[in-house]
């Protein structure tokens, strides 16, 4: 979601939404808050079937999950 997407979020339900991590695993620090995200919504995310469609194209989910370097 994108900051004016979070933004409504918060206005609508109060929700505290954090960006995505779009950094490099490789320049992240093992053990930090964002490392530790990152691999959470790797793995949550990494297991559901759709992140392509029957085409080959990229579903919001696969291109989600390449954002995050998944």
């Amino acid at each position: 979601m994108n900051a004016k997407g979070r933004a409504a979020a918060k206005r609508k339900t109060g929700a505290n939404l954090k960006p995505p991590v779009t950094k490099k695993p490789s320049s992240l620090k093992p053990g930090s808050k964002s490392a530790k995200r990152r691999k959470s919504f790797c793995a949550r995310m990494s297991g559901m079937k759709g992140a392509t469609s029957k085409g080959g194209k990229l579903t919001p989910k696969g291109a989600s999950l390449k954002r995050w370097n998944c």
